[in-house]
């Protein structure tokens, strides 16, 4: 059985809303799980949908929350009908290479690529701006770095395996930018490529990438309080020895905190990972910055976040309701899990080892207009990309469309699928983006996995989202 790795990425954005009166903001808690007072250090295990439904959090100094993961990789919903106190530490940060071995995302964020033996380059970083591997090296003393993992912006590219002034192999390209600062949908930051080693020596051995940082979002019907930290950083890319290309560092995740009132000078930090964390040559790429967002009817806040906060100041939607889902249903006439894990380690379809070259892979639409054009694509963990469109038929809510793709029968493959479809404002909902009405909006892949998101106004202006 040839196992064959099958990445859904969900290409879904809410384009930013109307700007409204303030008023008491209800964050939408029931409440179930009652106060949240952890009195040391605990690892909360997340529900399947993510959601933690509070009355109120208090978490004192000297004691660190971190999460569990569920199977879906859903981002972490802390929600609280009452006030949230955060004098200790929240972590979702994604962890660090080590050696060949890839970091992982944390909460909502993706796994660094894996590292890999002298003679072969390590794996493509996970997630929409995964860095890409180091290229093959044609020099007994030279590595070239994995490219860092791209999110609010591009990442760097790793270095290039330089010896005595002449280029043996390319660093691989960082990762692209994606999402925007509205951070709807709620999504974690990327992991940093592989690096990769002497194609002449097996002993060589390539960095793994750093994993990406996770995404958080606080709600609460009263105050969020930080005067401790909440981390969503990325990890740093592994250095697996001499004349090897290290991995490239993890983008930052995302934090979001919403509230009537938000206070306290505290930490908020979603900064990248490092793809030269011991210094020296062959470095790969650094991971970009993460995204905080604040959202709040009365800022208390002095301090400056890392990097600097987008802000809001009336709080809308908690979850903004009929956001466009795309996503992919089979591979080679093989179902796809309704909750994917996302992971080298556990891939999440098998394919039969005989199975037809090319393969047909299904994809569904929701609250996407029936006739968009998607495009799928196919990218190898080691290898070659390839892409194909097809028209999604069906209704406005429920579409399908399918396409057939070449798939690496060596190496696992990443699928993703991306769309671009045109935005209807309603009376309740208009959308707006640079003080001028949105008509459509364009999703760009990038093969591997990456988009880049541009609003089309009425007047034609084209606005980036992640700018």
């Amino acid at each position: 059985m040839k196992a064959r790795w099958m990445q859904m990425i969900i290409f879904s954005v809410l384009i930013g809303l109307m700007a409204v009166p303030a008023s008491a903001f209800d964050s939408g808690s029931t409440g179930a799980l009652g106060a949240f007072n952890p009195v040391t250090s605990v690892e909360v295990e997340l529900p399947a949908d993510g959601k933690l439904n509070y009355t109120t959090v208090n978490i004192p100094t000297g004691v660190t929350v971190t999460f569990k993961m569920n199977a879906a990789n859903t981002p972490v919903y802390m929600l609280a009908t009452g006030n949230v106190t955060v004098a200790g530490s929240i972590s979702i940060s994604g962890t660090s290479a080590n050696g060949i071995a890839n970091g992982r995302g944390g909460p909502g964020g993706f796994d660094g690529g894996l590292g890999a033996a002298g003679g072969t380059c390590g794996g493509v970083g996970l997630g929409p701006g995964g860095g890409k591997m180091g290229g093959n090296t044609t020099s007994f003393y030279v590595g070239a770095g994995g490219g860092g993992a791209g999110f609010a912006v591009a990442a760097s590219k790793g270095a290039d395996g330089n010896w005595s002034g002449v280029i043996y192999g390319t660093g691989g390209a960082g990762g692209p930018a994606y999402g925007n600062p509205s951070l709807q949908p709620l999504i974690g930051g990327s992991g940093g490529g592989g690096g990769c080693g002497s194609n002449q020596y097996s002993g060589y051995y390539s960095g793994a990438g750093g994993g990406g940082g996770g995404a958080i979002l606080i709600a609460s019907t009263g105050t969020i309080d930080v005067s401790g930290s909440i981390l969503a950083n990325g990890g740093n890319g592994g250095i697996a020895g001499n004349y090897s290309g290290k991995g490239g560092g993890g983008s930052g995740g995302s934090i979001k905190l919403m509230a009537n009132i938000i206070k306290g000078n505290g930490t908020l930090s979603a900064t990248g990972g490092s793809g030269a964390p011991a210094g020296g040559s062959y470095d790969g790429g650094n991971g970009a910055d993460g995204r905080i967002r604040l959202e709040t009817n009365t800022l208390q806040r002095t301090a400056a976040s890392t990097p600097s906060f987008t802000y809001l100041d009336s709080p809308v939607y908690v979850f903004p309701p009929n956001l466009p889902v795309l996503k992919i249903t089979s591979i080679g006439g093989v179902t796809v899990p309704s909750a994917p894990t996302g992971k080298y380690s556990a891939p999440d379809i098998l394919l039969p080892a005989n199975i037809a070259n090319p393969v047909a892979v299904a994809v569904e639409g929701n609250n996407i207009p029936a006739g968009t054009t998607v495009t799928i694509s196919a990218i190898s963990q080691l290898g070659a990309s390839t892409s194909k469109t097809a028209t999604l038929a069906g209704t406005t809510e429920v579409s399908t469309a399918a396409a057939t793709l070449t798939l690496s029968a060596k190496y696992v493959n990443i699928i993703s699928v991306s769309a671009t479809f045109t935005v209807v404002a309603s009376n309740e909902m208009p959308v707006f983006a640079g003080g001028d009405r949105i008509a459509k909006m364009r999703v760009d892949s990038v093969l591997g996995g990456g988009s880049s998101v541009t609003y089309i106004t009425e007047s034609g202006k084209e606005i980036l989202a992640q700018m």
